[in-house]
């Protein structure tokens, strides 16, 4: 309990202790009726001595926000810290997002989509960042929830489990971790741009991502998955690439597009690739990139409906403080 406090704090101390003990029982997701910490428990569990204890213990029955029976315990009457709006934070990983997350445009359309929605919704919007070393969990048990992206196969992942604040993933199916995960599914429409062309001969350049994480092996997967079902006689090539820090440096793209002559590039194609290719190369070549919103031909999410089906859902855990494992898929749809 002692690690709620967070910060210097000049307010008494009592007053420290009765929000430090609001902010534990909220977390908990008690409800009226529910039994609390006795003064002893409280006082091995904080940094807060048994005077400090037993006043604010006693201010709070006083305020009948709990009722205390000898010998039978302490129990919750009310829950005063119910707010009418949750604190819902969105953070990514910088050390994946070359330039800041402001000049990737996938990540911009998310951030974006997300903060619509939990503003609409009546809620708190705070955007914020980590690295692969360190999460920032002071910050997070500051809030109700936190949606995680862009962990990866370096991201040390013990700090999702020290937080009190309810925690999602996006872009992530963890095996050990109690958490709500939602990805999204591009199986399918790998397989809708197989079928749309089918009877034509021709080659498939995937461009797979440097950056290891198990959304970016499940993609890959399902880009072979796809090609088997469809159109297994295809000729395919696959090669990495950084499209987040590197990709300014094209040499080895445009050297293999040279090469295999594909028809197709599809994959974690950055958005400056777009025109690159199509205008270093004579023969036509088709470029579907995962992509949020766009207009222009790839594999694309709609961050609208895709937020309809992640909020609710992350209020509906809320509402109970209750981590649950559970995976939440959105279906991307190919854009020819």
């Amino acid at each position: 309990m002692g690690r709620t406090s967070l910060t210097k704090n000049l307010s008494p101390r009592h007053l420290q202790l009765r929000a430090t003990l609001f902010r534990r029982w909220k977390t908990r997701g008690l409800k009226p009726g529910a039994r609390i910490e006795s003064q002893n428990e409280i006082v091995k569990l904080s940094d807060f001595s048994l005077i400090t204890v037993m006043k604010t213990l006693k201010d709070l029955e006083s305020e009948g926000v709990i009722r205390r029976q000898v010998g039978k315990g302490s129990y919750l009457v009310t829950t005063p810290w119910a707010e009418l709006y949750w604190r819902i934070g969105f953070f990514y990983n910088r050390d994946i997002v070359g330039g800041g997350i402001f000049d990737n445009a996938f990540y911009t359309r998310m951030v974006v989509a997300i903060e619509k929605g939990v503003v609409s919704d009546g809620h708190e919007f705070v955007l914020g960042s980590f690295t692969h070393e360190t999460m920032p969990i002071n910050l997070w048990d500051a809030l109700d929830a936190v949606i995680v992206t862009g962990i990866t196969d370096e991201t040390k992942i013990l700090g999702l489990t020290e937080t009190t604040s309810q925690v999602s993933l996006i872009d992530l199916f963890p095996d050990a971790l109690p958490f709500h995960s939602f990805r999204l599914d591009f199986t399918t429409p790998f397989m809708d741009m197989f079928k749309g062309f089918l009877g034509k001969p021709y080659k498939y350049l995937y461009l797979d991502s440097e950056i290891l994480s198990r959304e970016q092996a499940v993609r890959r997967k399902g880009f072979h998955d796809a090609h088997q079902a469809i159109n297994p006689d295809a000729e395919i090539s696959i090669i990495t690439v950084n499209q987040e820090v590197g990709f300014d440096d094209t040499d080895e793209l445009l050297a293999a597009i040279t090469e295999f002559k594909p028809d197709v590039v599809c994959g974690y194609v950055h958005r400056n690739w777009r025109d690159l290719i199509q205008t270093q190369f004579s023969h036509n070549i088709e470029v579907y990139g995962y992509v949020l919103d766009s207009e222009k031909p790839g594999f694309v999410v709609k961050t609208a409906e895709w937020m309809d089906q992640v909020l609710p859902e992350v209020y509906e855990h809320l509402a109970n403080r209750q981590s649950t494992k559970e995976h939440s898929v959105y279906p991307a749809k190919f854009v020819h």
